[in-house]
């Protein structure tokens, strides 16, 4: 059992009594974790609620009802994070209902969905809510009943006293217990003693979604409101020059048409700001459709901008960057990769003597491997509602970090940070480019010019076409051999456009006595931005095939290879910034292994192994795929994830599919490519997605058991994945894959 200090007083740990219903209100300034809205129950609701922003509330009757601070975009934090607390309270879940929050930094913090880090980050803080309240319930108990408390036990929302044969619910004790001294230091369960956590429920949020309820930042309605539509430029590296809306502004329906420029003058940018086209002309009107038939009479004039520089508030601090001029093209873009990547780079690492290596070897085989640029492709795309009243504004938005947002927004409005008020709906997807809000500054900023609430939608055109990309990126692997055909070294340089891929203190780095990492990359005016599993989406599959190729080349089996160097790893580590727990990673390929039965090889399928380690977790995959009429059909992947406790089986195991299918799509076929700065991909039916009949016939997911504290989830089993597609079409076809898509737009093996 685990003793935590609360860390609370009166002030942050807010507690009330339902005067007429008698209940009792808890709320955390700290408590950021579950979700879901208002909705028909088959719950008997107390006669009266407390409501407050941010807090876990007991109804007179026994219910629990818990506030999200947190967004969710599919990855089931509202069933998830609720259970955490459910479990440390001993409440039976079919009495807990969740519902969102709204935005309020003051009560929840940094509310924030992304970097697999949503669990990780409310694992302690949300059991702390759950055994809080327990404890005063049960004080509030011992009074009542003059007996020890530490004889008073808790099951499914009601407390006993065995001695005196007495028990009450808690909605019968809460409001005693609202009066009760916040408790300085809680215990919390063992693991062993979970009756929730570990034990798979049911998305809290299943039905409505099923059954089309609006939840969504698309279903949202308010009185009054109207549509508005944005045309921004068609190429990066272009801007505003002129329009003329006469035509647009005769369709019927439409109210104002007009130009804004979403940042003031100066003003400084936060890390997630970045926007391509920060100029942009509006079109206002009654409806959707009317919108759009106006859109495409609007006549507007595009120009080339100059280089420009501007302040970005990130990590670091505040840096400089140089946006620069120019028209961009793929073709022109792996001209300058290769040409990059043949020349030395910035040295992240250096192990040993590496460059002596590879000149003492007696054989050096080197491999490049390159994936282009992606967009995120959300269901829902971009969309805000914003009405702007005065120096207040009202937001309802879905994002994934409004707390960054918010103060852009006040900047670009000429605002006070308080009066911005932000509803967070459900988003149709995320994977990054939600955290990217520039669309909600322009529904703010439309509202604002029309003085009416406004609804922004972009269709999926706008939404394709307008940057925050998954960068386009290019990897070189070299390994050294010496005259008895023992690996001596290992040499990566990885570079990308904006950024480079690489990270230099990950596997193999501390498996090699001799190791070099280096890094280049290459700057543009096509917008990048977070993508599942970032820099590791790309640089796992191009690390994990190169280690094929090498256990090939040693003529060792590809899982035996990479258990051979992680037992080196952990018994003789070299250098001391390795990232990865050596131990953690050799279970999931052992776990793979084993359940794929690795050995046992069957006639017709062909087999490719990946494992990666990213978001504090480690995943590995076994692929079983065929060729079927020329075309690659993958009938089953067995995955193996270490990451922790698996607070819902269910939830875990729909995360890892979701992320393996959507890795074999874009391995198969995810590409975005530009002509004179502009997207040569604009729809669905140009970019090439993973259709349902080619998702993977089976999908077997295992985890580790092991105790340790959650670590991530929703991105550990995207990266490695690209690599096991890889590795398997080698078996396949004889031809290892070094670009990316490896199929792109063809239905066939060319």
């Amino acid at each position: 059992m685990t003793v935590v200090k609360t860390s609370l007083n009166r002030r942050s740990f807010l507690k009330s009594s339902v005067a007429a219903g008698g209940g009792l209100m808890l709320g955390f300034s700290w408590l950021a974790s579950c979700s879901s809205g208002p909705k028909e129950t088959e719950l008997v609701m107390p006669e009266e609620w407390f409501t407050i922003n941010s807090y876990l509330k007991i109804g007179d009757n026994g219910v629990v009802t818990i506030y999200a601070p947190n967004p969710e975009f599919g990855q089931n934090v509202r069933t998830s994070m609720p259970m955490l607390v459910a479990e440390e309270l001993d409440v039976d879940w079919k009495n807990v209902l969740v519902e969102q929050a709204p935005y309020h930094p003051t009560d929840y913090g940094m509310q924030f969905t992304g970097g697999s880090r949503g669990i990780m980050s409310r694992w302690e803080p949300l059991r702390m809510a759950g055994a809080s309240a327990r404890h005063m319930l049960k004080q509030a108990a011992a009074e009542l009943w003059q007996v020890p408390m530490d004889e008073i036990e808790t099951k499914a929302g009601m407390l006993t006293h065995k001695a005196t044969a007495q028990e009450i619910s808690y909605g019968a004790i809460a409001s005693q217990a609202a009066e009760m001294p916040v408790p300085e230091e809680v215990e919390l369960k063992d693991i062993n003693d979970f009756q929730l956590i570990g034990h798979s429920k049911k998305n809290v949020d299943g039905k409505d979604i099923v059954t089309g309820q609006p939840m969504f930042g698309v279903d949202y309605k308010a009185e009054g409101m109207m549509i508005a539509m944005i045309a921004h430029p068609p190429g990066f590296g272009m801007t505003l020059d002129s329009f003329d809306g006469t035509d647009a502004m005769a369709m019927p329906g439409i109210r104002d048409i007009f130009a804004i420029s979403t940042y003031q003058e100066g003003q400084d940018k936060g890390g997630f700001d970045t926007n391509a086209f920060p100029e942009v002309v509006a079109i206002v009107g009654s409806s959707t459709w009317e919108v759009m038939q106006a859109k495409k009479k609007l006549k507007v004039n595009w120009k080339p901008f100059a280089t420009y520089k501007e302040m970005i508030s990130g990590w670091r601090g505040k840096e400089e960057k140089t946006i620069p001029a120019g028209l961009e093209s793929s073709e022109k873009h792996k001209v300058k990769m290769a040409t990059l990547s043949a020349k030395p780079g910035r040295v992240a690492r250096r192990d040993g003597d590496p460059e002596r290596a590879f000149r003492d070897a007696t054989k050096v085989i080197e491999r490049s491997y390159s994936a282009p640029f992606l967009a995120h492709n959300c269901m829902e795309p971009m969309n805000s509602f914003a009405h702007v009243q005065g120096d207040k504004v009202k937001i309802a938005t879905p994002l994934q970090i409004p707390s960054f947002l918010v103060p852009t927004l006040a900047a670009s409005l000429g605002i006070p940070v308080e009066n911005v008020e932000m509803d967070m709906t459900r988003m149709g997807g995320g994977f990054g480019r939600r955290a990217y809000g520039h669309y909600v500054i322009e529904a703010a900023l439309i509202s604002k010019q029309v003085n009416a609430p406004v609804k922004l939608m972009y269709t999926r055109e706008d939404d394709m076409t307008n940057g925050i990309y998954r960068p386009a990126y290019h990897a070189t692997y070299r390994a050294a051999f010496d005259q008895d055909n023992q690996l001596t070294a290992i040499h990566v340089k990885a570079g990308g456009i904006p950024e480079s891929p690489l990270y230099a203190n990950r596997f193999p780095a501390g498996a090699i006595d001799n190791y070099l990492a280096e890094d280049w990359s290459i700057n543009s005016n096509i917008t990048i931005g977070a993508f599942r599993a970032p820099r590791s989406n790309f640089i796992a599959g191009a690390e994990q095939s190169f280690l094929d190729e090498v256990a090939e080349e040693l003529g060792k089996d590809p899982i035996a290879f990479r258990l051979e160097l992680l037992k080196r790893a952990k018994d003789n580590p070299v250098g001391e910034k390795n990232d990865y727990d050596a131990d953690r990673y050799a279970g999931v390929l052992e776990l793979v292994r084993d359940k794929s039965e690795w050995n046992n090889k069957s006639e017709g399928l062909h087999r490719g192994v990946a494992a990666y380690f990213c978001h504090n977790s480690y995943a590995a995959h076994v692929l079983d795929l065929e060729i079927k009429d020329g075309q690659p059909v993958v009938q089953k992947v067995t995955c193996a994830i270490d990451c922790g406790v698996v607070v819902n089986p269910d939830a875990a195991t729909n995360m890892a599919e979701g992320g393996i299918v959507d890795g074999i799509g874009n391995a198969f076929y995810g590409e975005l490519t530009f002509e004179d700065g502009v997207p040569q991909k604009n729809n669905f039916h140009e970019y090439r997605m993973i259709r349902m009949s080619e998702a993977p016939k089976e999908i077997d997911v295992h985890f580790v058991q092991n105790g340790i504290d959650p670590t991530g989830l929703g991105e550990p089993p995207f990266p490695p994945i690209f690599g096991a597609v890889a590795n398997a079409m080698y078996r396949a076809t004889g031809k290892r894959q070094y670009n990316q898509p490896f199929l792109g737009n063809k239905e066939v093996l060319g």
